[in-house]
């Protein structure tokens, strides 16, 4: 999803230092020291998670990468590789967490849960606000389209001219990617959520669906509406064909649960049964091998 630039921010107070009378600065003292604790709200650490044998972990409601089912079980690619990791560290009783996708940073950010597990692409803007461990999978693009793909669309490229309306997730990266093909803002058309795509595009609110290959299959699968585009042409931004990495995402000052994570995840990396599971949800095999072609380090200098 991978599902995708996040721009949510946490707006600071500011306290006026003009104290009219003793009345009002108590007031004013106390709404300091309640934004004092709030801004001072940080996620659980890696000891107080093995203490506890707790953590909280968010999902997007997007499969294959990270939902949960008709019973409230979380799955995906991202859960059940979290789940195994934590089980090795001790840590069984896990605290699902389903929100928008385009809240997964803020909610780290203001610490509603310890780990996002949606699979979230690991971009340069994501990486100033929160850390990612290193890659769990990879994944392409695709197009989500009515049935018998009326307008003939095949690629990204195809809404830069015309009157053709492409709608995407909020928060998702393929924002990015039709902002640097040249779309204009005309053209695209944002949704809350995967489950509104195929509505928005079988009533013709939009022409298309822009979203991971992964996802506009599974979407596709739902309803004999809507199709996966024909001979889709991946998206080329400078020079390079598009492919998106997915990774666990930590609030910023959690590097030690972050780095707990990294390690048992390059030892899981190495089983057949992390491949498994990746394809067990649709990843192919070149998904999975490409999962390693990039750092995190890399993916998230990509723009210096």
């Amino acid at each position: 999803m991978r599902h995708n630039t996040n721009k949510g921010f946490i707006n600071k107070a500011l306290v006026n230092k003009a104290l009219v009378g003793k009345g009002v600065s108590l007031m004013i003292a106390g709404s300091v020291l309640s934004c004092l604790t709030i801004s001072a709200a940080q996620a659980a650490s890696l000891q107080e998670i093995k203490d506890s044998g707790s953590v909280r972990i968010a999902v997007a409601n997007e499969i294959p990468y990270g939902y949960m089912d008709m019973s409230g079980e979380a799955k995906g690619a991202g859960p059940d590789v979290i789940r195994h990791i934590m089980n090795e560290m001790g840590v069984d009783d896990i605290e699902w967490v389903t929100t928008n996708f385009s809240s997964l940073i803020p909610g780290l950010q203001a610490d509603r849960f310890d780990i996002a597990a949606a699979e979230m692409a690991v971009l340069p803007d994501r990486c100033n606000q929160v850390i990612f461990s290193e890659p769990n999978s990879s994944y392409g693009e695709g197009l989500l389209v009515a049935d018998g793909n009326p307008k003939d669309l095949h690629a990204f490229s195809d809404f830069v001219d015309g009157d053709a309306k492409v709608a995407i997730m909020a928060g998702a990266d393929q924002l990015d990617m039709l902002q640097s093909l040249g779309v204009p803002q005309e053209n695209m058309v944002t949704i809350s959520s995967n489950a509104d795509a195929i509505s928005t595009v079988s009533t013709g609110r939009a022409d298309a669906y822009a979203a991971t290959s992964l996802t506009v299959s599974e979407l596709a699968g739902k309803s004999d509406d809507v199709e996966s585009a024909a001979q889709f042409k991946d998206p080329v931004i400078d020079g390079e064909e598009v492919r998106s990495w997915g990774a666990f995402a930590f609030n910023s000052d959690n590097t030690e649960l972050r780095d707990a994570v990294n390690e048992a995840l390059e030892e899981y990396k190495q089983s057949d049964d992390w491949s498994q599971t990746l394809m067990d949800y649709g990843f192919s095999q070149a998904d999975v091998d490409g999962s390693t072609m990039h750092t995190t380090e890399e993916l998230c200098t990509a723009d210096s």
